[in-house]
């Protein structure tokens, strides 16, 4: 396996690949990560993986400063899963001095996410159509707990005309329901205890539906209960939309409806969603 820090190295190393298959992440890999490796990895000749800390995509210094990082971890994780290329640059690389562009979204980037961490989507966005340009992937992997950003991230391509197909793998949760997370290593010993209320406010919002309840605001109010009585009193959001525009249609909730929700653990902001029907 190739570690490679600068455009210039990942770019030679590329070339001596056929079909890639393009992991991008933020580091401190979790099963969820390497999942989507091994898929990666079943579906191209080979693999590469960056691990880039986008600085862009943070709303405040404070939680970029506390993200985690574990470099060599990571890259010895990699290894033993078989990957040809880990790309790792430090931010001059990706960012030199100079650098003004900036990337303007609406659409589905707006609602929700795009509400609550304004700028987000954008830096995203950014990071990503350089990354698919310098690395020149067949096919990126990313994960369904991060649905919204997955139909940014196909509605970029799609403007853009890119080549790379998106593919979206299922959410890996913990054995108690708890979407895989680097952001999980950061909760307390209590509030580990208490984040897979997320899980089961979401399946209980489906139960619901599978019982016959399809008036939107009843379920968002079901999803709110369970949180509430486990103590996650700090919802930025549970609601339920159409997930081809994430904005709510009405108070009958459409035949493809996803549950979102975004709750906040002390210092550690969690997000997790489900299709119910």
């Amino acid at each position: 396996m190739e570690l490679c820090t600068t455009i210039q190295a990942i770019r030679h190393a590329r070339a001596a690949l056929g079909t890639v298959g393009f992991v991008p992440t933020m580091g401190f890999l979790h099963e969820g990560h390497l999942s989507l490796v091994r898929q990666a990895r079943a579906e191209n000749d080979a693999v590469i993986v960056s691990i880039f800390v986008n600085p862009i995509q943070f709303g405040s210094a404070e939680d970029l400063s506390t993200y985690p990082r574990a470099l060599e971890r990571d890259v010895a994780l990699l290894q033993q899963e078989g990957v040809a290329c880990v790309f790792a640059p430090d931010v001059a690389e990706l960012y030199p001095e100079g650098f003004v562009t900036q990337m303007s979204l609406g659409g589905v980037a707006a609602a929700l996410e795009g509400t609550s961490r304004p700028g987000h989507f954008a830096g995203v966005a950014m990071v990503l159509t350089k990354l698919f340009n310098i690395i020149q992937p067949q096919r990126a992997y990313f994960g369904q707990k991060d649905a919204q950003q997955c139909a940014v991230v196909r509605r970029l391509v799609e403007d853009v005309n890119s080549p790379v197909e998106i593919i979206t793998a299922p959410t890996w949760r913990e054995a108690d329901g708890l979407a895989g997370s680097s952001r999980n290593s950061r909760l307390t010993e209590e509030d580990r205890k208490r984040a897979p209320a997320l899980y089961r406010a979401l399946c209980h919002a489906r139960d619901c539906v599978r019982a016959g309840e399809h008036r939107r605001t009843v379920l968002e109010a079901a999803m709110r209960s369970v949180l509430e009585a486990e103590g996650l009193t700090d919802i930025d959001y549970a609601m339920i939309v159409n997930p081809e525009t994430f904005h709510t249609e009405g108070e009958i909730i459409p035949s493809h409806a996803l549950a979102l929700l975004a709750v906040r653990l002390g210092a550690v902001r969690l997000i997790d969603n489900m299709p119910l029907l």
